[in-house]
């Protein structure tokens, strides 16, 4: 387990800003996830399914005035901040092994 702190900032107001604690990188992806998925139920809120594609997840992220994670390095004891694009990278990753997985049943 690797913990990981996620901020974020979806809007210029400041007191929009929240954080997220997870104890994995991909369970901070899938954090992200949901809340892209969250948004669009909001969008859309009669709709029975939401699908979406990486490319408009990636537009979400790129929206926000502020997403940053910082992950928790054991051996110096101290935090590493990583950007949006460091994100939607693992995003990315994530999102093919999960592809792939379901590909192989």
């Amino acid at each position: 387990m690797t913990p990981i702190r996620l901020l974020v900032q979806p809007t210029q107001r400041i007191e929009g800003r929240t954080y997220a604690d997870y104890g994995s990188v991909d369970e901070c992806m899938e954090g992200i996830c949901k809340m892209y998925e969250e948004h669009l139920k909001r969008l859309n809120p009669r709709s029975k399914s939401i699908t979406y594609g990486v490319s408009q997840l990636f537009e979400f992220i790129d929206r926000m005035v502020d997403l940053t994670c910082m992950v928790f390095l054991e051996d110096t004891q101290t935090y590493k901040s990583h950007n949006r694009e460091w994100v939607k990278e693992r995003i990315y990753m994530l999102l093919s092994q999960q592809a792939q997985l379901e590909g192989s049943e």
